[in-house]
């Protein structure tokens, strides 16, 4: 989403509740060339590059492969190094906007579960539905990562399995990278010019390369059977902020069972209230689904010098993240492209730029929402008049300016709403501690 001016944080949060788990390859070829851009008179980037411009992609993520088919597709000689000996990373359910069929193309269809028509919001005792004019996709991640691995190597990847980081160090042609093989500890030492950490919130290359820590917060799921009242076109939300500042989530998998979740700030407290919530609504769990996930607090420059060479983060490693509602899919994928644009730009990406407005506007939105009590869910439910159901059902948030000029226009109190929200935070910041 790519928004800003008026009340950013204020008539957005709306959408919000729409965006619910939107987290977490391959551009077709006509997309890649519109949107990575070409330096002048540059289609020799394809053949003039030498071993020592050549990059090492370490983390097999969804961010990190999509940069590497990328490059791969542009001539770049890749290599992926990646800890685990076989591509088959933790499943977990997750829902994203249909922009990632735009992006991937066919290389989106092997994850896709299952496709969403209307969300329904629910906070104590009221409720509203919005239909989508575009459906939402949800995706199994084991399947996404297998999908867009086949894609990178398709384009001339090299992916090394049961490769984990070591260190990184400046050499005189650019960086030398120390690749230690799981099986027998044995190091090798790779020399290139360009090095992308896609290794995650817990980047081992980011601290290496000086980069501070992330922040990160517990999402918790549970795969339950899908109750017999509810159609598998539809996601529900539920706003319960004595529990989360978030929220809880049910997406359907399929006709017979979806992934109920939650967001909160305290793993082992996180876990509680789903169960929780979970015996309230007398569901059964037939699995859990976890993860940490980067929370961001402001943009992370994605680019660093070594010596001669440059250091890049990509993904969750940047915490490419939409701190409104912990979503990363669509976002890394962005951060991805506007990586590959820098690389072969020589440091220049418009992608990022704009992906650095989006990811500040769900901040703003994040702070606006984080306060909120009980009162004013319910009063953001209220205020969705059809007009404004109407408008929120037609925008993608990957359109969130429009989106949030629509909704807007349609109902103004939700401005007010919304600043009512910021106060609320002003007032806990200025509060003294105990």
């Amino acid at each position: 989403m790519d928004t800003r001016h008026l009340t950013p944080d204020t008539t957005f949060f709306a959408c919000a509740a729409l965006a619910v788990t939107r987290r977490y390859a391959i551009l077709s070829p006509r997309l890649s060339g519109a949107l990575v851009e070409r330096p002048e008179e540059n289609d020799s980037i394809s053949t003039a590059r030498t071993d020592n411009r050549s990059v090492a992609v370490v983390g097999g993520s969804a961010a990190g492969l999509f940069t590497s088919t990328l490059l791969a597709r542009r001539g770049v000689p890749v290599r992926v190094f990646e800890r685990v000996e076989t591509l088959e990373p933790a499943e977990r359910t997750l829902i994203v906007t249909h922009r990632m069929r735009t992006i991937l193309g066919r290389a989106a269809e092997s994850s896709v579960l299952n496709e969403i028509r209307r969300f329904e919001l629910f906070t104590d005792g009221r409720a509203a539905t919005i239909a989508l004019q575009d459906p939402d996709l949800i995706i199994e991640r084991r399947r996404l990562i297998q999908g867009l691995a086949e894609e990178a190597q398709k384009a001339g990847a090299q992916i090394e399995l049961g490769h984990r980081f070591h260190a990184l160090h400046r050499n005189g042609n650019g960086i030398a990278v120390e690749i230690e093989r799981c099986a027998d500890g044995s190091r090798e030492e790779v020399r290139t010019e360009t090095v992308v950490g896609g290794d995650g919130a817990a980047s081992r290359v980011a601290r290496a390369a000086g980069w501070a820590p992330l922040e990160t917060v517990p999402l918790v799921q549970a795969i339950v059977p899908l109750p017999k009242d509810m159609a598998a076109d539809t996601v529900r939300v539920w706003f319960v902020p004595q529990d989360t500042p978030y929220f809880y989530w049910l997406i359907p998998e399929s006709s017979t069972r979806g992934a109920l979740g939650v967001i909160g700030e305290s793993g082992p407290e996180t876990r509680r209230r789903l169960e929780q919530f979970l015996e309230k609504r007398k569901l059964d769990a037939l699995e859990f689904q976890g993860a940490r996930i980067p929370v961001y607090k402001r943009w992370i420059p994605v680019r660093r010098r070594l010596g001669r060479g440059s250091v890049y983060l990509v993904g969750d490693a940047a915490a490419q993240v939409k701190v409104s509602t912990i979503g990363g899919i669509v976002t890394g994928f962005r951060g991805a492209l506007g990586v590959a644009q820098a690389i072969l730009n020589g440091g220049a990406s418009r992608e990022l730029r704009a992906l650095r407005r989006e990811l500040d506007f769900h901040l703003l939105l994040r702070r606006s929402l984080h306060h909120f009590e009980q009162s004013d869910y319910s009063h953001l439910v209220d205020l969705l008049n059809d007009p404004a159901k109407k408008s929120l059902g037609e925008c993608s948030r990957d359109d969130a300016w429009k989106l949030m000029w629509r909704v807007c226009r349609q109902q103004p109190r939700l401005v007010l709403l919304g600043l009512r929200g910021l106060l609320m935070r002003s007032k806990s910041i200025e509060k003294p501690s105990a």
